[in-house]
């Protein structure tokens, strides 16, 4: 029995067996691990359990869980004390789930210190999620449900997203970069993508109910199919369209103009290209392709083109500053955001000031900063010359006071400019004003009303507030 009938079997089995139940899910961690929680929502869903916020209604609770940075540990052992109580008291189910359950000193802690938890199972296995609930609940099993190595990409998980306008779709999984801070590539494997024909049916079903943003998720999208070469040589897939039309995809830029020829479908986004993977086609999609906003998230991690070499990042500071330039001179409207790291190992002042010198000359239009933390299995982990504390926290808030700067200054340009605005719903504080984003991933709220949320409307930016745009819809 292929493993996604079994799937649904077992699924069918626990909602013959349980009766009005409650499921609550902590997501930790980036959209990766978001995309994962609504297929886990999804399975749970599927077999007769409703979501609650209130973890004492809760039969089953599951933590997915990320491993990137420190603090998620910190994190998650603390959820794990508090929900103890609800395990004594109400026997229920205690699930983690996601990267940090591929990292065997983890496992063992959770093993000495945490043994109420009912079920461990990692990126590579969560479509058996399923069958692991089932023994947990008929059998009473503790169940670890873990592989060390790559797993395969399986098709057919369901799906509960809660946002009903914009919605993630991951094109591969894993990464082969082994960038010396990053603990991703030993915990979610090395690089497989889907077959775009699964892709795009996906996108295609998530167009007839309604959904108007898409964003393809993978560790490095620019690798897209590069995995599947064969002696060298490209792999051509075919995917039949609702057109009837037969499309050939061997690239990350041949899957942007694929799905750009879905109706409905209005924004498609990605997250994240590496810098050294940029090829030209990859441009020209971006150029060609009307659907895709013109918002290029380029992580730097560095300014210091040292420091990028002890990353293992394979480009310098000058490499990434000429891609930035080509792509600007094709795409004269585009935008940037960018991810960096703040106290490597072995960076100096000197260093440091050359990525506070990038970020003036990139002029980001968003700045995602990170203080860097030691993880267990990477090879940062035990390097020299590691950074103090107060010094990292220190750079941290220069860096943040000029990304403050330069953010403020780029808001000014927007206020009395037409801005196309994807209405997403009401705010959560003030029920008669509406919040979207513009095309470059600014929040802007305004008046307006529930006829327009899921619609691109024209909205008048008329101040900024740093973190949000202010409008008014245009007439």
């Amino acid at each position: 029995m292929k493993k996604i009938e079994m799937n649904n079997e077992y699924i069918k089995k626990i909602k013959e067996t349980i009766y009005k139940q409650k499921y609550s899910i902590f997501t930790m961690g980036c959209q990766l691990n978001e995309n994962d929680s609504e297929k886990i929502s999804g399975m749970l869903s599927e077999a007769g359990y409703t979501k609650t916020e209130k973890l004492d209604e809760a039969n089953v609770i599951v933590f997915n869980t990320c491993c990137v940075r420190e603090n998620a540990e910190d994190k998650l052992f603390g959820k794990l004390g508090e929900v103890k109580k609800y395990k004594e008291k109400n026997g229920t189910i205690i699930v983690i789930a996601g990267c940090m359950m591929q990292e065997k000193h983890i496992i063992e802690k959770i093993r000495q210190s945490y043994p109420f938890v009912d079920i461990i199972f990692g990126p590579h296995t969560m479509q058996n999620f399923p069958e692991d609930l089932y023994n947990a609940i008929i059998e009473n099993k503790k169940i670890e449900d873990i592989l060390d190595i790559d797993g395969n990409i399986v098709e057919g998980i369901p799906v509960l997203r809660e946002d009903k306008i914009k919605a993630s779709v991951t094109i591969m999984n894993g990464c082969n970069n082994f960038c010396t801070y990053c603990i991703v590539p030993y915990v979610r494997g090395r690089e497989r993508s889907r077959h775009p024909q699964d892709i795009y049916n996906e996108v295609v079903s998530l167009a007839k109910q309604g959904y108007k943003e898409i964003t393809l998720l993978g560790q490095n999208v620019n690798s897209y199919l590069v995995s599947e070469k064969q002696n060298g040589q490209d792999v051509n897939f075919s995917v039949i369209a609702e057109d009837e039309k037969k499309y050939i995809v061997n690239s990350f830029a041949s899957l942007l103009a694929l799905i750009n020829t879905i109706n409905d479908i209005e924004r498609i986004r990605f997250i994240s290209p590496h810098p050294k993977d940029f090829t030209d086609d990859v441009i020209d999609a971006i150029k060609n392709c009307d659907k895709v906003c013109k918002l290029i998230h380029l992580p730097l991690q560095s300014g210091s083109t040292n420091i990028l070499k002890s990353m293992n990042r394979k480009y310098t500071k000058e490499n990434y500053i000429e891609l930035a330039k080509k792509i600007k001179d094709k795409i004269p409207n585009i935008e940037f955001s960018t991810d960096i790291i703040v106290g490597f190992p072995g960076e100096t002042e000197e260093d440091f000031e050359e990525t506070l010198d990038a970020v003036k000359k990139m002029n980001y239009e968003q700045i995602y900063m990170f203080i860097y933390s030691k993880r267990v299995g990477t090879v940062a982990n035990n390097m020299e010359g590691q950074v103090d504390e107060t010094i990292k926290h220190n750079r941290f808030d220069k860096l943040k006071n000029l990304a403050e700067t330069i953010i403020a200054e780029k808001n000014k340009k927007y206020i009395g400019t037409t801005q196309y605005i994807l209405v997403e719903g009401k705010s959560k504080t003030n029920d008669k004003i509406y919040t979207g984003r513009t095309e470059s991933n600014k929040v802007v709220n305004f008046e307006g009303n529930d006829q327009m949320i899921g619609k691109i409307i024209p909205v008048e930016i008329i101040s900024e507030h740093m973190w949000y745009l202010k409008g008014k819809i245009k007439k």
